[in-house]
């Protein structure tokens, strides 16, 4: 008989095409007044369409999240929620908006909305991160997990195919470590199984036409569960090593993670047999590892660390870091075997 624990991250889901239009709905339902909005530089338009959204409970709109959250930026974010009395934060875009939203969260309790236009599936987890003095710092605490979630596939239309690409590549790399966890369990295996299904199963459709809306539910769909299966187990090597590089060395989180998929999971591969069968079965292939790459190749999103802007002479500084703390992992950390995962990544070499 197996034995094992399922923690339930209790957060509320609001899903389906147009439903931004209840977003006032869920704000009333947290008990606040004031919301204030989060979105990056870029994406001030849909800001102003929450805001516009939240009528009278709209407060001010702080465009200022960027990737792996500055705790620079952070703290100037908190404090414009504290100037203008905010109640609550509502976090539209991808993983650094919602990261951003944690990292207020952090310090001040105050109850945030998630409105994902990507597939980064951080808005489902109490994970957070913050980057100071060029190390990112990574944690769990309940207080960040956003209380509602609301996934609307009109809002993501909008979405650039190559960060549409990397976003689900992203989503699909939460799925794959969570089946190979040690503290796994058979709930979390069936959703990481069916999200990686059906966010890679949506990437080809979305490549046809951006504009199918049914294919973009179908990927936010996928990146609820793979982002769910984060939030509820441990991560590895391939989560560790993209925090690393990218906290690092600034690099696209999304790229990151994509580049880095296939070759964790062939770090791992004869450790952890029963988690590549699933990986290979969602996907169609022989291999997971090689069934990723593939599936990146495909959808052209950039297959080596070189590609999106690694230096070559951060390999061994990368793989120093990425060992100086131990972590549960199926293969033992071994610093030789990452720096050739890190060349492989880095030239964009096809694993097997």
């Amino acid at each position: 008989m197996m034995e094992f624990v399922y923690q339930f991250a209790p957060s509320r889901v609001v899903f389906g095409a147009g439903s931004l239009r209840h977003l006032r709905r869920e704000v009333d339902a947290l008990g606040a007044r004031r919301a204030l909005v989060l979105c990056t530089p870029e994406q001030v338009a849909v800001g102003e369409r929450v805001r516009a959204a939240l009528g009278e409970r709209a407060g001010g709109i702080f465009p200022g999240a960027v990737m792996h959250v500055p705790i620079e930026t952070a703290r100037q974010a908190r404090a414009y929620a504290e100037s203008m009395g905010a109640d609550c934060a509502v976090a539209v875009g991808g993983g650094s908006t919602t990261g951003l939203g944690k990292a207020i969260a952090l310090e001040s309790g105050l109850p945030i909305i998630a409105i994902p236009t990507t597939y980064a599936g951080s808005e489902m987890t109490s994970i957070y991160g913050v980057t100071e003095a060029g190390i990112k710092k990574t944690g769990r605490d309940p207080r960040v997990l956003p209380r509602t979630v609301i996934y609307d596939p009109q809002l993501s239309v909008g979405l650039p195919l190559g960060m549409t690409v990397t976003s689900g590549l992203n989503a699909i790399a939460h799925a794959a470590e969570g089946l190979y966890a040690f503290d796994g369990n058979p709930i979390v295996a069936m959703m990481a199984e069916e999200g990686i299904r059906a966010t890679a199963a949506a990437l080809p459709r979305l490549r046809e036409n951006p504009h199918d809306i049914d294919a973009r539910a179908d990927a936010l769909y996928g990146a609820w569960l793979c982002g769910a299966v984060l939030g509820a187990v441990s991560m590895g090597l391939h989560h560790k090593l993209c925090h690393t590089l990218g906290g690092s060395f600034n690099l696209p989180h999304a790229d990151v993670h994509a580049v880095v998929l296939p070759h964790a999971l062939a770090y791992n591969a004869e450790h952890a047999p029963k988690a590549m069968a699933r990986i290979a079965r969602a996907l169609g292939g022989a291999s997971a590892a090689g069934a990723i790459y593939d599936l990146a190749k495909r959808q052209q999103a950039p297959l080596s660390l070189q590609a999106i802007g690694m230096p070559q002479s951060g390999l061994d500084h990368a793989a120093d870091l990425a060992v100086q703390n131990q972590y549960p992992n199926p293969r033992p950390l071994e610093r030789a075997a990452i720096r050739s995962l890190l060349q492989d990544a880095f030239e964009g070499r096809r694993p097997p």
